[in-house]
């Protein structure tokens, strides 16, 4: 468990602080600097190179997070209620993970190569839908998981 921990943690800063940097601080400047073709290569480079980390931290939280809960609770049985929202929340998040990548993702990609700048304005819209979603359940799982022991959670 002893590496378990700060691998999870790690893993989680990276992925969340990652979305929060880029919803609340890249996004809006990105927006008021640059054109939409700008604009949008911009982010289908910064995608690219955020993406494969995240796809790593989803399987480094997966795996920590489901040894820690059989490791120290002996299964979700055994697990307190905050783990089972943390769990619930990191799944959540994961799945809206998978869908920006595969779905509008793609599409974005697909319209910069393309040229086709309203069609990758529609799909970085709906990106920046669904990261700031998953900015939001990231934030309050990982205040879930700081306080949930003390809050009898």
């Amino acid at each position: 468990m002893g590496l378990a921990i700060p691998l999870h943690v790690l893993a989680v800063v990276i992925w969340v602080g990652g979305m929060f940097f880029a919803y609340l601080v890249l996004r809006p400047v990105a927006a008021s600097q640059l054109e939409p073709p700008a604009r949008l290569t911009l982010w289908v480079g910064v995608f690219g190179r955020f993406f494969p980390w995240v796809w790593v931290c989803v399987l480094t939280i997966l795996g920590s997070g489901l040894g820690m809960v059989f490791g120290v609770f002996a299964g979700f049985a055994g697990s307190p209620l905050y783990v089972h929202v943390m769990f619930g929340l990191g799944i959540v998040m994961m799945l809206i993970f998978m869908h920006v990548f595969f779905a509008p993702y793609g599409r974005l990609k697909r319209a910069v190569a393309a040229q086709d700048w309203p069609a990758g304005g529609k799909a970085l819209a709906q990106i920046r839908v669904l990261v700031g979603i998953n900015t939001s359940i990231g934030l309050f799982t990982i205040a879930i998981a700081s306080a949930g022991k003390y809050l009898a959670l």
